[in-house]
């Protein structure tokens, strides 16, 4: 059948499944826009208040659905109010497909009004750009834009279409969406072998996890190959979830905030099996000194991640969740006793601790937590609420923290929050956010309201950029250049004007009646929960230390007592 390129956007959007996307509309995007409008009780559109917000909406919706997000953006600005979205996306590998409109082909390149080269713009921040400048190629340039953004390592395609083609008329025929198959690399007997004897001859193992097993969806294989190999666990940020955080074999997280016991035990043990993690430099610290006693073992799908940043001492390129069930079926029953004791000596020792009489970042997250046992899909914004959520929050199930982790991309989490909540309806949403952070975004609470989406926003409001103050405080001698933020603002109210519920809350009281009462409501909520200003994140290692040296608040009393 003869279709406009238009009518095609929304025909090959319906082929790959896609109910959802969220988008601002403009002039160039008018055509595609206007064919959307037929088609609004198949595909819902989420008009979010800034670009930026949809890009962070459709992350969402694939880190907690995983299928593939869409956003929608006009040329120019609309565009590149796409960009921070989509870097967001591509450091954390989150697979979604940025469709924008350009203007028409002729005039392409003539610096006309709202043009901007889209595709070179987000060439380094996506696994592939498009600009589709022929409407005979564009619905297979869209099928192959999603086939690449979920396939291998997921990450962003972007595809740019002039106007002019969003109008052109062509032949299109449907295709029926098959099942996807992930490609999996061969890997040889040897090496499984060689990778079985090097898990067989530890005795003091650690299993490390990145996002790379929550993409892949290797929960259950991963738990089986903990029990066979008998070992602690630690995770990433990224991997929160993909092992339970109730298990008594879990560590916590890795590196600068993580626990003193998952960076003593990997400075200690002889084994380190790294599942889909890239080692990040606030996973490391000193890579000089990383893990400097272990063997390293890398399982990853994306070969450029070995020997990247750490050496490793043997790798497997292949998914993780395939690659662990190749070696559960071969590893035999092991037994580290010895070994896991120590190491609950160490969780014994050091426990995360804080101030228990007075509201702070932690209270707030282990109340969270409390209130909707353990069951909500927790969204963050970057800073140290992030970190608490990543700390105290028991994450049992993957895909139930979403937080942006490589790109550290402060706005993000009440986008992804909304995101996540369309993409899960029947999911409890919270988002966890600074002061800072919600300055940066506020305005998608209206967004939250006209769309009746009920999340949860949780302001940690401290009065100051917590986490860089944090740092003035501990290296830069408390000279807090630019990190003050103390003013009139009133964000209870700010969200009764945009139409959504607003609570401030001082006391540890108030805050439990206020979450309470935000669970029953099932309306947008925002709650301004009001902490010291000098409340700080523990543990920490110092940036470039060695992760060993960990210490926290009781570590520096004990050092200015000296």
């Amino acid at each position: 059948m003869q279709l406009n390129g238009a009518e095609i956007v929304i025909e090959c959007l319906k082929e790959q499944g896609v109910d959802t996307v969220f988008g601002y509309p403009g002039g160039a995007i008018l055509n595609v826009y206007d064919e959307l409008y037929k088609h609004r009780d198949e595909i819902r559109h989420i008009l979010t208040s800034h670009e930026q917000g949809a890009s962070h909406a459709a992350d969402g919706y694939a880190r907690a659905t995983g299928k593939v997000g869409v956003c929608l953006a006009t040329s120019g600005p609309g565009a590149t109010n796409l960009v921070t979205g989509i870097a967001t996306a591509y450091m954390d590998s989150i697979p979604i497909v940025a469709i924008t409109c350009n203007v028409g082909v002729s005039l392409l390149g003539k610096d006309s009004f709202q043009e901007i080269d889209i595709t070179g713009i987000t060439m380094p921040i996506t696994k592939y750009s498009f600009i589709v400048k022929d409407v005979t190629k564009l619905a297979d340039t869209i099928r192959k834009a999603f086939r690449i953004a979920k396939s291998g390592r997921p990450g962003p395609v972007l595809i740019d279409i002039p106007k002019d083609v969003t109008a052109a008329v062509t032949e299109y025929e449907r295709q029926e969406l098959g099942k996807y198959v992930p490609e999996h690399p061969d890997i040889s007997e040897e090496k499984i072998k060689k990778v079985l004897s090097m898990l067989e001859e530890s005795e003091k193992p650690f299993v490390f996890v990145g996002g790379g097993a929550v993409l892949s969806g290797a929960s259950d294989e991963l738990m089986e190959f903990v029990d066979k190999m008998d070992a602690p666990v630690a995770d990433t940020l990224m991997g929160k979830g993909a092992f339970p955080g109730t298990d008594p074999r879990y560590t916590g997280m890795l590196g600068m905030h993580g626990t003193k016991t998952s960076n003593y035990g990997v400075s200690e043990c002889d084994l380190l099996v790294v599942l889909g993690a890239r080692f990040s430099d606030r996973v490391t610290g000193n890579t000089q000194t990383f893990a400097k006693n272990a063997k390293i073992l890398q399982i990853d799908i994306d070969a450029a991640e070995i020997n990247k940043n750490i050496l490793v001492s043997e790798e497997v390129i292949g998914d993780v969740k395939e690659v662990l069930r190749i070696l559960n079926r071969n590893l035999k029953q092991q037994d580290h006793r010895p070994w896991l004791e120590k190491i609950e000596a160490y969780k014994e020792k050091y426990p995360l601790k804080y101030h228990p009489d007075v509201l702070t970042g932690p209270f707030i997250v282990e109340e969270i937590y409390r209130q909707t046992k353990g069951e909500a899909l927790i969204v963050t914004e970057v800073g140290q609420h992030q970190m608490w959520a990543a700390q105290y929050y028991k994450y049992t199930k993957p895909r139930t923290l979403l937080t942006s982790g490589g790109l550290g991309t402060m706005g993000y989490g009440l986008g992804a929050s909304m995101g996540a909540k369309v993409g899960c309806p029947d999911k409890t949403v919270v988002n966890i956010a600074g002061d800072g952070c919600f300055r940066m975004n506020m305005n998608e609470i209206a967004t939250a309201v006209r769309h009746n989406i009920p999340i949860i926003e949780i302001v940690v409001n401290n009065h100051v950029l917590g986490m860089v103050r944090q740092w003035q405080d501990l290296f830069y001698d408390e000279r807090y250049s630019a990190t003050v933020l103390r003013d009139s603002v009133d964000f209870a109210k700010v969200a009764e004007a945009m139409g959504a519920v607003g609570i401030h809350v001082e006391t540890q009281d108030e805050f439990k009646e206020a979450f309470k009462k935000a669970l029953s409501l099932n309306r947008p909520v925002v709650i301004d929960c009001q902490i010291g200003s000098d409340d700080k994140v523990w543990p920490m290692v110092a940036p470039g230390a060695d992760i060993k040296e960990a210490f926290d608040e009781e570590d520096m009393k004990n050092e200015q007592s000296v």
